[in-house]
């Protein structure tokens, strides 16, 4: 069962104590979408959205199915003007000022949407990718999104400008119907289709990203959750290893996380507004 909600008298005196054991100490902070959701980019499992039906499409279906990755790029389309127009909040900004005050290790992100480099932090593992870059999946040829969505346009003309619904992940909730008359692009190279350079649903994180985030993961001694519901275990194993380490375990969010167990202080609170306060308490 998760923790409560705290009044907000208990938010600032959980923040303080945080604030008191992050002092003089290194912290790794493990951040997901719902620290993106006040920068406009919706989450999955967030309060307004975990009982929303979503049906992204999954690895193996976009690496065998040419009518799988239609409807990708058909909704990727839509949903990458907003997406890419998205700018850091005062979540962002709150890590940044710690990251460059000295008191972390860096970031292990979920997020594909490049707002913690545009806040200004330096040290930032994406465990499941970037959306920023495409990447050919016969000669491997990369070209940036923003290329390729200037592509798509012409390909598509009128199509980038549909009302829809964005999703999570960048895409934008689209009917099936209208996906099929989307003209795909492919490869500039070699027509070969593209893929972006993110972690699908079903694909398994990169070693060398698993790797990186175990580095700056082993340089800490408190791990911060900021805006996860830990379901997926990509990022719920670093709680885990923390929690048979003795690290304390911070989790920041708004509503329950597979983690609340596991740790020493649960916040739910507006990452917005929790993550300034803190940085205000730890810099005193």
């Amino acid at each position: 069962m998760s923790k409560p909600t705290l009044s907000e008298p208990a938010i600032a005196g959980a923040l303080e104590h945080v604030a008191e054991t992050m002092r003089g100490r290194k912290t790794v902070v493990l951040t997901g979408a719902g620290i993106s959701t006040e920068s406009g980019i919706p989450d999955y499992r967030g309060p307004e959205t975990r009982n929303r039906a979503r049906n992204p499409v999954r690895y193996n279906a976009f690496m065998g199915d040419a009518e799988a990755r239609q409807r990708y790029w058909a909704r990727s389309a839509v949903g990458w003007t907003r997406f890419s127009a998205a700018e850091p909040n005062a979540g962002h900004q709150a890590l940044a000022e710690l990251e460059q005050a000295g008191f972390l290790s860096g970031i292990i992100t979920q997020n594909v949407d490049g707002l913690h480099q545009a806040a200004g932090s330096r040290t930032v593992v994406e465990l499941h990718g970037s959306l920023s870059d495409v990447t050919c999946l016969t000669c491997g040829r990369r070209e940036s999104r923003a290329g390729l969505q200037r592509r798509i346009a012409r390909l598509n003309p009128g199509w980038t400008s549909q009302a829809a619904e964005l999703a999570p992940d960048g895409d934008a909730e689209l009917p099936a119907e209208l996906t099929r008359r989307f003209r795909a692009p492919g490869c500039r190279r070699c027509e070969g289709p593209i893929k972006p350079d993110v972690v699908f649903f079903g694909e398994s994180v990169p070693a060398r990203c698993v790797d990186a985030a175990w580095s700056i993961y082993d340089d800490a001694d408190v791990l911060l959750v900021a805006g996860s519901s830990l379901t997926v275990f990509s990022g719920y194993r670093f709680v885990v290893r923390a929690r048979r380490e003795g690290k304390p375990i911070f989790i920041l969010n708004l509503g329950p996380t597979r983690g609340d167990k596991d740790a020493t202080v649960r916040v739910d609170a507006p990452l917005g507004e929790s993550l300034p306060a803190l940085v205000q308490r730890i810099r005193g």
